[in-house]
């Protein structure tokens, strides 16, 4: 009874927790958790980076439908946001204030953001964390090797893990908004001849929390590997393919001020009366929508990989993948004219339309192939890594056009069609040197060249582009480790790392004459680490500066497009303190939190200037310098917190109750760059709740029941947003609208998992 009543104080307590750790109690498990095959892209515990480990038992406890950077939202300095509202299907990360398209994402070693958006879509993976083995993510700069620079972080996954042991699992999940998630795995363990072979199966449902916002998601993953009785040799063919279908919600709800409002608009209250849940998307009459405004998309990762261990010293890896993508977004559109489709206007009736509205297709068809390698050298002092990697990208854009309502279409009319491929190539080395017993070098030297040729844009088809970039990446630290009594030890370490990262297809469309510049990245980290059985606890410090940030400011391009601008100043800096404490076997308290600047030292602003309100003659664009600004979407505080109870914990319990209370506070995001209150997303903090029951016995390895409240007090809140302003001249107003994305107020899951 005392422990059930300190439970309850414990909880009350964490309540004003905002923070988890990456520090954990149990030493580094890189050496157990990485296969052969990822060793290029992962980091050790005396790497000088900002580290965090996720093991599969930490993913298994949330993983009842909700999207992957869901899973990762208790990592340090992470933000997650969702268009449904509910975090299942189109949902993404930011960290450290950098979004998804400036971390560098590989599933075992290989890239997977995409080479011309750069931008890696989680949706399209399904049920990938019932997959997954364990995930690193490396703050800052990193040892990213693969794909895109890293801008804010690398989040290496690994789904190629093996057991020796047969095994089956079914595992099943309902909640809110008739969410549903069905799983089946099952693995031979290893059979005769040295052959594993492993199969799972997902199937993914939910309605969204906005309206139409569904998700349908299935996911196939399936691993055969082959290892030689000596064990020096390994092969290994791993298929993960993802088919989605989601509403879109992309759009947002939009709020409306301007400069002579008095008193200031309060954008929430906005949404409640335009409705949280209001998509306006596809929308025909009043009261009806499209029923096809879709999001479709189908992509299949293939992977194969040889390991070979020639002696206890030398090693080596090849591995060939190829990724197909296919899929399309289907729209409707009001007022098209003919004219931007090819199209003469057409007379009816001695009328002549020169719009019509239309129904159309937007294609992607892809191909990602290529080849990563690399050489591994082993002794007691010394960890030497060199490699390579050669990428190639082509890709088909293409619309059709499938109901015209005034005619004047062909059957699947095509109105573009336009070719885009991209060439990576880069080659590395990297050293860790221990010099004395604790005191360990790390460098990285990384050069790599991207050609990439667009043919032209949608809405701008003539505009070719040409471009070749040549990037020289040095990384380079020092760590010390110095062992405690007690099986404890502490870490210091500092690092220097440069990146370069090329703009994406976005950025090209402008003219020849005006094409931006690649960004340029030095990241300075310094921290202090320790680790016992009770208490571990970190600090990391940051300064991150950029040359040529890439930012939206308004500004239109001579092809009539609004275009990222290569702003010449900026930077990040930060402290990241991590805590995680274990007094007794039935408590752990984890915590994190983030304070950073993140300024812009110089911009100007752009927006468009228009006649008058009924009217809306665009007469000009003006402008606004600010000067030391924040960065958009960079909250200045960051902080989460998980308290774990164990309130029946014994040493002989067969079954285990935990009961988790989580925490996460973020700090105001502005949605441009101007620093402007009226234009951003208001802090907000959320509590979690999660009961979990785990019974084995003899026959059964393991039967899990997950309870999962989500948003527990019901807070009102968005996590993602963006906007623009535009004056008019008659009326001397500016008018802002921005556009949020609400999220859901209290909903729950529960779950069942049955492990054979």
């Amino acid at each position: 009874m005392k422990r059930i009543l300190l439970t309850g104080c414990i909880f009350m307590a964490a309540l004003s927790l905002s923070a988890q750790t990456d520090t954990t109690i149990i030493a580094d498990s890189f050496y157990l958790l990485s296969p052969v095959e990822v060793r290029a892209t992962r980091l050790s515990e005396k790497s000088p980076f900002a580290v965090s480990n996720i093991t599969p038992k930490e993913i298994g406890k949330q993983n009842l439908g909700q999207s992957f950077p869901y899973l990762l939202s208790q990592v340090p300095s992470v933000v997650t946001s969702s268009d449904d509202g509910n975090g299942v299907g189109y949902s993404s990360l930011r960290i450290r204030g950098t979004d998804i398209t400036r971390i560098n994402v590989t599933f075992n070693g290989v890239p997977v953001n995409d080479p011309e958006s750069q931008n890696t879509f989680f949706v399209n993976f399904g049920d990938l964390a019932s997959s997954t083995n364990s995930v690193q993510i490396q703050r800052g700069v990193g040892s990213s090797t693969n794909g895109p620079g890293a801008f804010g972080a690398s989040i290496n996954i690994s789904n190629v893990g093996q057991s020796k042991e047969a095994s089956a699992t079914i595992s099943n999940s309902y909640g809110s908004f008739n969410t549903w998630k069905h799983t089946l795995q099952a693995a031979t363990g290893l059979v005769k001849g040295g052959f594993k072979f492993d199969v799972s199966l997902s199937k993914l449902n939910s309605d969204g929390f906005i309206d139409r916002a569904f998700s349908d998601l299935k996911s196939l993953h399936f691993i055969s590997g082959w290892t030689s009785k000596n064990e020096m040799t390994n092969i290994k063919f791993n298929l993960l393919t993802g088919k989605e279908r989601t509403g879109q919600a992309w759009n947002g709800i939009g709020t409306y001020f301007t400069n002579k409002d008095n008193p200031v608009v309060d954008y929430q209250k906005q949404l409640d009366m335009v409705g949280r849940t209001t998509n306006t998307l596809g929308k025909i009459s009043d009261g009806k929508y499209y029923e096809d405004q879709t999001d479709n998309y189908q992509q299949g990762y293939y992977q194969l990989f040889l390991n070979h261990k020639f002696n206890s010293n030398w090693s080596a890896n090849v591995t060939g993948y190829y990724t197909r993508g296919s899929g399309y977004y289907s729209e409707y559109k009001d007022g098209e004219k003919f004219s931007d489709y090819g199209r003469p206007d057409i007379v009816i009736e001695n009328t002549t339309l020169k719009r019509t509205n239309l129904t159309r297709q937007l294609w992607l068809d892809n191909h990602y192939y290529g080849s990563v390698f690399s050489t591994n050298y082993n002794n007691k002092n010394t960890d030497l890594i060199f490699g390579g990697a050669i990428t190639k990208y082509d890709a088909a854009h293409y619309g059709l056009v499938k109901w015209s309502e005034s005619g004047g279409f062909p059957v699947d009319y095509k109105w573009y069609d336009l070719d885009a491929n991209k060439n990576d190539f880069n080659f590395f080395g990297k050293i860790q040197q221990k010099f004395v017993e604790g005191l360990y070098s790390f460098a990285d030297l990384q050069y790599r060249n991207v050609a990439y040729n667009i043919d032209g844009f949608r809405k701008n088809p003539e505009i070719k582009s040409f471009n070749n970039y040549s990037f020289f990446n040095p990384k380079a630290g020092l760590s010390y480790i110095l062992k405690h009594p007690y099986s404890a030890q502490s870490k210091i370490f500092a690092s220097y790392a440069v990146a370069h990262k090329e703009p994406n297809r976005d950025d090209f469309e402008a003219s020849p004459t005006d094409k931006p510049k690649a960004e340029r990245l030095q990241d300075i980290e310094a921290g202090y680490q320790y680790n016992s059985a009770k208490f571990a606890a970190g600090i990391n410090g940051y300064y991150m500066k950029y040359k040529d940030q890439l930012v939206l400011t308004g500004k239109i391009n001579d092809v009539g497009a609004y275009s990222r601008t290569n702003v010449e100043n900026s930077y990040r800096a930060g402290v990241e303190i991590t805590t995680t404490i274990k007094p007794v076997e039935w408590f752990l308290l984890e915590a994190n939190a983030t304070f950073s600047r993140n300024k812009i030292k110089r911009i100007t602003q752009f927006y468009d200037v228009y006649d008058n309100d009924a009217d809306w003659n665009w007469l000009r664009q003006d402008s606004k310098t600010f000067t030391n600004t924040d960065i958009a979407f960079s909250p200045n505080i960051i902080a989460g917190g998980t308290a774990t109870v164990e309130p029946f914990y014994s040493k002989t319990n067969k079954s285990h109750f935990y009961i988790d209370l989580v925490q996460k506070y973020v700090g105001r995001q502005f949605l441009d760059n101007s620093q402007d209150p009226l234009k951003s997303i208001h802090p907000y903090g959320l509590t979690d709740m999660r009961l979990r029951y785990d019974l084995s016995f003899k026959q059964v390895k393991n039967i899990a029941i997950i309870f999962m409240a989500n948003n527990l007090f019901d807070k009102k809140f968005e996590n993602n947003g963006y906007t623009y302003s535009y004056y008019f001249d008659a009326s001397q107003t500016l008018a802002t609208e921005s556009y949020y994305f609400p999220q859901a107020g209290t909903n729950f899951n529960v779950g069942l998992t049955l492990a054979l």
